[in-house]
């Protein structure tokens, strides 16, 4: 909620450690590293915060990818359900044309599916299903 850019282009992860906090992840926005940091420090008792964040660079051909691969993902009848939650799980992150599933399905069609759909989008290189499955 304190990251209004978070999205699905997004990928963060956090580890707490007593009062320390070691954020990872991708962000697809520069600000969104920045912010993510900035909230981290402002949890009460947090004293340390440690950022892994990879800033992916800015590219109008990854700015398509991005696009077309939501499209197909969740422009998919089976994978549409899962559009609807307010930080849609499928997240879709692309450096260099090269893209990255992450995120949590519910079974292994849908990971399947969204695998084939990311492999139809034209200008992506690779796909990485990294879905986990899960509720």
């Amino acid at each position: 909620m304190r990251l209004p850019y978070y999205g699905v282009f997004d990928h963060l992860t956090f580890r707490v450690d007593g009062d320390r906090v070691a954020l990872s992840g991708v962000a697809s926005w520069p600000t969104l590293k920045t912010d993510a940091e900035r909230a981290a420090h402002s949890v009460e008792g947090v004293t340390t915060v440690t950022s892994d964040i990879k800033v992916l660079p800015l590219s109008s051909h990854d700015d398509r990818v991005r696009l077309a691969t939501y499209r197909a993902i969740y422009g998919d009848l089976t994978l549409a359900r899962y559009r609807l939650n307010p930080h849609p799980p499928i997240r879709i992150i692309v450096e260099n044309g090269h893209v990255t599933l992450k995120g949590v399905v519910g079974n292994e069609m849908d990971r399947t599916i969204a695998y084939t759909q990311a492999n139809s989008v034209p200008g992506a290189f690779s796909v990485t299903n990294d879905l986990q499955i899960g509720s």
